[in-house]
């Protein structure tokens, strides 16, 4: 008898345990969360989001952009995209926004796209074209002189003086002057550069964006929104471009919504 109450223990004790693998392999993988900077800033402008994301368990890369153009800066997201096993959430600033649209495209497993002060166009849309369509950006005369380069184009920098005031008024001093110093600058033929038919049309986007961003007006953020069909839109009160840097729990929080 004794015999026999041990072996069915032990086979109580084998089921319980497939019964509790079998959960946990049918349990979801959490999605990594793809970052990629727009112009003027670096990969460390996601330091803020980055930070949260990991403490509640998200794993995230933080892409450096070329600011080439978008076909090319596309291609190398796209590559990122294509070596990670499981779901993606694949999120983008200012003209990061384009490029996010378009490398999207053809990968299964990017399951939703947020927008962080960022471009969405359509297919044939510039970033440049987007900037202009409302008014109240004033990044056109807060650029320093362009820098030549050999090839016939030029990169584009933000007047370190005026850094502060037109990219990140809402962010300390002593970090916008480290910031400016260490902006990405982006080719004009980037900015000027046609989108090709975006991911946004076809996978749910979220969009976070200050309404004192000086770099693209509000009013230009809120229709590239509302034509994106945004599952879900967060406007921060007097909040610059740089919404992720002086804000980053409001994006963060975004982002796991997204993931959700």
């Amino acid at each position: 008898m004794e015999e026999v109450l041990v072996s069915n223990l032990a086979m109580t004790i084998f089921a319980a345990a497939t019964l509790l693998s079998g959960a946990a392999a049918a349990q979801p993988a959490s999605p990594t969360i793809v970052l990629v900077h727009g112009a003027f800033a670096d990969s460390s402008s996601w330091n803020g989001v980055i930070t949260r994301l990991q403490k509640n368990g998200y794993k995230a890369i933080a892409v450096a952009n070329p600011l080439r153009g978008v076909a090319n800066d596309a291609r190398l997201v796209s590559d990122v995209l294509s070596s990670i096993n499981g779901p993606v959430v694949l999120v983008g600033h200012s003209y990061g926004g384009q490029v996010i649209s378009n490398a999207a495209n053809g990968h299964d497993n990017v399951k939703s796209l947020v927008y962080v002060a960022a471009f969405a166009p359509d297919a044939g849309e510039a970033a440049a074209d987007l900037a202009g369509k409302f008014p109240g950006g004033t990044l056109g005369e807060a650029l320093a002189p362009p820098v030549k380069l050999a090839g016939g184009d030029v990169d584009l920098y933000i007047d370190q003086e005026k850094f502060h005031d037109q990219f990140a008024h809402d962010v300390p001093t002593d970090a916008t002057a480290l910031m400016a110093v260490g902006q990405r600058p982006i080719t004009e033929a980037a900015l000027t550069e046609k989108s090709g038919e975006p991911a946004w049309k076809s996978l749910p986007s979220y969009f976070v964006y200050g309404d004192g961003d000086k770099n693209i007006p509000a009013e230009a953020l809120g229709f590239m929104a509302e034509r994106a069909g945004s599952r879900r839109t967060v406007v921060v009160e007097g909040a610059s471009h740089v919404v992720m840097v002086s804000k980053p729990e409001i994006v963060a929080d975004l982002i796991e919504d997204a993931a959700k």
